[in-house]
């Protein structure tokens, strides 16, 4: 098959802009309370989870934006508002300088075709019914990029062949396949629209160790062939670390930390921040002290006031108990929300401890 064959798409001049994607002040809330007729009767008060509390943050084209943090934090939250599965209750999504967040069914149409998501679990992704040609040719009919069956099957073979299988894998079903492969057949779906922008809800967390990396170094590898933007969402510090340009960390629906990837891991600001990499091994056995995992996640349904971490901050006062913390841009390019770190109570001491890489990860 040829190089023209398999190009991603014609050269088209194309406005170009200095941010592909920007949210501004997003926040969802989801009520969770008991219907009204009980809390009528039982006088129980209404409920709010705050699963995005106000976060902004942008990506630049061809980037691969991270956001990391515990389980629970609003991590797939945002990935979910990108991507129109939830809507916003306040805060705009920007693409390429358009607000999407309440653009209806119709209006989405043809940026959906530009935005798709690669979801965690292979296994419930998939159409367990239809045959994988059916399932990667789907975008392809729903957004006429092909003019008959025959160029669709033949589109269906090149995104095949794209994710390292090959094209008479598409006369098979979803369950005859081991899970990287599903997590290749999910990839090539997502591709199967010629999109600009990935959303990688953690995709490689339902995998095998032994498996993660060769679905890493394939959307790295796509990623530089068809100049893709990614929103990289994952819990695996050492994964992030070699893959991303930015990393965004969240805390209970805010974040709390922006910096370019190298800063981040070698002098993290934020307390939250340094707990999360406290978890990674030093395998270098470095004997830098380590600040012990305390606490636990506070109910995003009652948060605490002020800072939502400082009931497990060792540098917190009270005015971490009462003020929330607004993000502030310093010199090398992090963007930090702490009252610490502003009036300079956390010590900014750099870590010298080595990430270590995944086995089988090219770096």
């Amino acid at each position: 098959m040829s190089d023209a064959t398999t190009a991603k798409k014609p050269a088209v001049a194309k406005e170009t802009f200095e941010t592909i994607l920007e949210v501004k002040g997003l926040k969802r809330y989801f009520d969770v309370s008991a219907p009204w007729l009980n809390r009528v009767l039982e006088g129980a008060p209404e409920q709010i989870l705050k699963a995005v509390d106000g976060i902004d943050f942008a990506i630049k084209p061809g980037e691969t934006f991270s956001l990391v943090g515990e389980s629970g934090c609003g991590k797939s939250t945002v990935a979910k508002l990108i991507v129109g599965l939830h809507g916003p209750s306040s805060g705009s999504i920007e693409f390429e300088g358009r607000d999407i967040a309440n653009l209806s069914r119709k209006q989405m149409g043809p940026i959906r075709r530009r935005l798709q998501m690669i979801f965690q679990d292979p296994y419930a992704s998939l159409n367990p019914r239809w045959k994988v040609r059916d399932i990667i040719a789907e975008p392809i009919r729903a957004f006429g990029l092909a003019d008959s069956p025959d160029e669709v099957l033949e589109r269906v073979g090149q995104l095949l062949t794209q994710v390292g299988l090959s094209p008479v894998d598409g006369e098979k079903y979803p369950h005859e396949f081991s899970g990287g492969q599903r997590q290749r057949l999910s990839i090539a779906r997502a591709l199967a629209s010629e999109p600009d922008f990935l959303v990688c809800d953690e995709p490689t967390s339902a995998l095998d160790v032994s498996v993660q990396a060769q679905i890493l170094n394939l959307m790295r590898d796509l990623q530089k062939k068809l100049g893709l933007t990614y929103l990289f969402i994952s819990h695996n510090l050492a994964v992030v670390c070699h893959v991303s340009d930015r990393v965004g960390v969240m805390y209970l629906g805010r974040l709390v930390e922006v910096a370019p990837s190298d800063i981040l891991f070698t002098r993290p600001r934020h307390p939250y921040t340094r707990m999360l990499l406290d978890t990674i091994p030093d395998l270098e056995m470095s004997g830098r002290e380590r600040m012990p995992v305390a606490g636990e996640v506070p109910s995003p349904i009652n948060p605490p006031s002020g800072c939502a971490f400082h009931p497990r901050c060792p540098f917190a006062n009270d005015r971490c108990k009462s003020e929330r913390p607004e993000p502030r841009p310093l010199a090398d390019g992090a963007v930090v929300a702490c009252h610490g770190v502003e009036e300079g109570r956390v010590p900014d001491d750099p870590i010298m401890a080595k990430v270590p890489v995944p086995e089988g990860l090219n770096v």
